[in-house]
């Protein structure tokens, strides 16, 4: 940064907010968002690389469905970081951040046959969708309805796709390589 920086509001810091929602409240309700916005972002990563590597008979139609995932995901990430700043807080942005408030871990650099990927994916997906879950009942308990209604939406994406991925593992859907 030159020499004329000029911090607004440092991280991890939660203002008053036009929402009229108690601090406190906003308090709890900004961490249990940040996590979420964390593991978006740890979730985009590791759908885009199966998107990158999907291999195979049906490579078009996996191919395609990763990218409506992951975009999915990204724009899922945007509205909660923008619901973090409407509450007064500051959505974590850095990689550092991101990392440090993620609950869910990615797979290694390693690419691996789309079943495995796949399953990696539910496994994640579940994580997400129950840690959604607890934030949609924290933040209802806290009378923020409309952030309550905000990850409920989501989570019914969320859903959908691991639903989608179910059904991608079924028998007759891949073909397998003996």
């Amino acid at each position: 940064m030159g020499a004329r920086q000029q911090i607004r509001q440092q991280s991890d810091t939660v203002e008053e907010n036009p929402l009229r929602l108690d601090q406190d409240k906003a308090e709890q309700i900004i961490d249990a968002l940040n996590t979420d916005l964390a593991n978006a972002y740890v979730l985009y990563h590791q759908l885009h690389k199966h998107h990158w590597n999907v291999e195979g008979a049906e490579h078009l139609g996996i191919h395609e469905f990763l990218e409506e995932a992951y975009e999915d995901v990204e724009h899922a990430a945007d509205e909660v970081a923008e619901r973090v700043q409407a509450l007064g807080g500051v959505p974590h942005a850095s990689m550092t951040a991101l990392s440090n408030a993620a609950t869910v871990e990615s797979e290694d650099e390693d690419v691996y046959d789309i079943r495995t990927s796949f399953e990696n994916d539910i496994e994640m997906y579940g994580s997400i969708i129950e840690s959604y879950r607890e934030h949609i009942e924290l933040a209802e308990s806290l009378g923020d309805h409309a952030t309550g209604e905000m990850l409920r939406q989501q989570l019914v994406e969320l859903e959908e796709h691991v639903h989608v991925m179910d059904h991608y593992l079924k028998d007759d859907t891949l073909v397998e390589h003996s």
